[in-house]
């Protein structure tokens, strides 16, 4: 790098304290912030056109050709680009052996309508109930992104999205994948003004989760992790599927049994 970014040595540094302030929601809120880790990932971000504000660089590792080449792109979108040692590296991610470069986005929010609908396949969004493990919720958001589905959307009080572990979770999927948020009456009236399928995995399920037509534009719902679905939701539904279990464990966790119904729908499309 012909001009070296501004370097930061100070924990108590404004930028350093904004930066690590963002493991809290209310800050994430509050700013319209959040934080993504990794040198590829962050790359995702930009090349996907996600605005960075500032991006901050392992000093030691700022000459090597890719990171400063990534500083370059990133100070072209109009980000903050510095540097900063690998303790200050640490304390801004909440983790030991920080990774070379953390980036604050800005964040988006969408509603179902900002969807737009694939003209090229039948549509095949994830539909989220309630969702509380941010985890779960990266996990989602990249598997849907390996099948290809064309969104996913968060009904009621979800998890934040955002948070340090769902983004995580995603590993640059959270770039990848369009996400919407809605209330279940809203996103009801949406999904039938465009057509869209609707079926559920439920432990009141009557057709094995292979059986369900995924041929049409469709959406998966996947409930709580607790609680599942209540009944209006699950009464409003096209159908409600029920994947077979044997054994002493009587549930899935929720990203694996969204990973099943995601991928028995792009089987039933021949993974094309």
């Amino acid at each position: 790098m012909t001009t070296p970014p501004e370097l930061l040595t100070s924990p108590s540094n404004p930028l350093i304290k904004a930066l690590k302030s963002l493991e809290r929601k209310k800050e994430r809120a509050e700013t319209g912030l959040f934080l993504a880790e990794g040198a590829r990932i962050v790359g995702e971000g930009l090349a996907r056109g996600w605005q960075a504000e500032t991006v901050v660089i392992a000093a030691d590792m700022a000459d090597r050709p890719q990171i400063a080449a990534l500083a370059r792109e990133a100070s072209k979108s109009g980000a903050r680009v510095v540097m900063a040692p690998e303790r200050l590296m640490s304390k801004i991610t909440q983790k030991d052996n920080a990774q070379s470069v953390v980036a604050a986005f800005r964040q988006r929010h969408l509603a179902p309508a900002d969807l737009t609908l694939p003209k090229d396949r039948a549509a095949l969004y994830i539909a989220l109930y309630e969702v509380r493990d941010p985890g779960n919720l990266g996990t989602i958001l990249r598997t849907a992104d390996c099948a290809g589905a064309s969104g996913v959307i968060l009904l009621g009080t979800c998890c934040d999205p955002y948070s340090f572990e769902a983004v995580r979770a995603s590993m640059g999927s959270i770039f990848d994948v369009p996400f919407a948020a809605a209330d279940f009456a809203a996103f009801d009236t949406w999904r039938k003004s465009k057509g869209l399928s609707l079926t559920a995995a439920s432990v009141n399920g009557t057709l094995r989760h292979d059986a369900a037509p995924f041929g049409r534009p469709s959406i998966i719902l996947m409930g709580n992790e607790q609680a599942g679905l209540p009944a209006d939701v699950e009464a409003a539904c096209d159908q409600l599927t029920l994947i077979p279990m044997r054994g002493g464990a009587d549930s899935l966790n929720l990203a694996q049994a969204t990973a099943i119904m995601i991928y028995e729908a792009w089987r039933q499309r021949g993974y094309a």
